[in-house]
């Protein structure tokens, strides 16, 4: 496995390379990328055809900065001079940041100045524009347009979304070492970061006006494709969402890391000691488990081209999102079958947390397309 992207590097070229930039990082940062992109071209598209409009804005200009703005600027600058420059040390002496940006550690004076620095520039530029008589302006703003605040406000909450879940589901070991937990790098679940990003994703939306039908619509397809972009850096760090022992024959044809791991040098150094190993992580597994994230990587990148293939074809409001539900959800509970998690009793059944939210996701999507029958076109 590779750790950092310099392991991989380094495996995929006969030349050493330190670079201590988590691979799972990385790759999350690369699934924002990417459905960055179908989330702008799918507001394009939407909006050129009509189904969306522009957002009219009224502002006032020419006011002086307001105290709110002021600190809230001044706390983003504190926040990123705080932890900035410890991350950037780290960097610096070739260590892992990601302890360092886990934790209440900072620079505090670095945190200060950059506060300072960050809303005096706000209080000075605005000072430049003001005007005698403010007046009012009325601005037009293409829904795609909304995207970046959408990013970054989406990328916070389903951070903690993912991590709250997570928790939850790790109750008990919250109860004994509840920094360890909290503080964790390798604790998130998916559909808590799903849930609170969808949730803020719609509230954006809401707040400018534009039917939450349509907005489920736009982000169905990015969502699919963010989550298998997502699981390969699951898979390429190791990072122990792997499944349960594979104790089956291996098909010929396919290769012995797809179809049983034991995740050498994993990224949470799981498992037995590696004889003769000198990197900075030297575990595997003492047995080969199913490499799910591989399988669902795959999975969901093929079910983001369907749904990209089926895009112009869903004329109805709610299609897309509906299929997405259905798709995600029964792509989930059947991988779960073969990971290992936490299960509990349900209706008889033994299911884990996540199987719970896939099975609503299904009742969801097939209860929309039910209840839409009659308004359904699919050409």
């Amino acid at each position: 496995m590779f750790p950092t992207i310099g392991d991989l590097v380094s495996y995929l070229f006969p030349i050493p390379v330190k670079v201590n930039l988590q691979t799972f990082g990385t790759l999350m940062a690369l699934a924002f990328a990417g459905a960055y992109v179908v989330f702008v071209a799918e507001f394009k598209r939407k909006e050129a055809d009509g189904t969306i409009r522009a957002i009219t804005v009224k502002e006032t200009e020419g006011l002086p900065a307001s105290l709110p703005e002021l600190l809230l600027n001044a706390s983003l600058g504190f926040l990123l001079g705080y932890k900035g420059l410890d991350v950037l040390w780290a960097l610096f002496r070739g260590d892992d940041p990601a302890p360092g940006f886990l934790s209440l550690r900072g620079n505090i004076v670095a945190g200060l100045i950059l506060a300072l620095v960050w809303g005096a520039w706000v209080y000075i530029d605005r000072q430049r524009s003001r005007l005698a008589e403010p007046k009012e302006i009325v601005r037009y703003i293409h829904p795609y347009q909304l995207m970046p605040f959408i990013t970054f406000m989406v990328g916070i909450w389903g951070f903690l979304g993912a991590k709250l879940f997570d928790t939850a589901e790790h109750f008990q070991e919250l109860r004994y070492q509840p920094l360890e937990v909290l503080l964790s790098r390798s604790g998130f679940t998916y559909y808590g970061g799903l849930i609170f990003g969808a949730l803020t994703y719609l509230y954006i939306g809401y707040r400018n006006k534009i039917p939450l039908i349509h907005m489920a619509d736009i982000g169905s397809p990015g969502m699919m494709l963010a989550y298998g972009i997502g699981r390969i850096g699951c898979q390429l760090s190791g990072d122990g969402d792997w499944g349960i022992v594979n104790r089956h024959v291996k098909p010929a044809w396919m290769p012995q890391w797809a179809w049983a791991s034991t995740y050498p040098h994993n990224a949470i150094d799981a498992g037995v000691y590696i004889p003769g190993c000198t990197l900075q992580h030297c575990h595997e597994l003492p047995l080969g488990v199913y490499p799910t994230p591989f399988y669902e990587a795959v999975l969901c990148i093929l079910l983001f081209g369907v749904m990209w293939m089926l895009r112009k074809r869903l004329k109805t409001a709610g299609a897309m999102f509906f299929l997405f539900l259905i798709l995600n959800g029964a792509e989930r509970y059947l991988i779960e079958l073969l990971r290992i998690t936490p299960k509990y009793p349900v209706c008889g059944m033994q299911l884990s947390q996540a199987q719970m939210i896939a099975l609503l996701f299904i009742a969801g999507g097939v209860a929309g397309i039910i209840s839409q029958r009659k308004k359904f076109s699919w050409i």
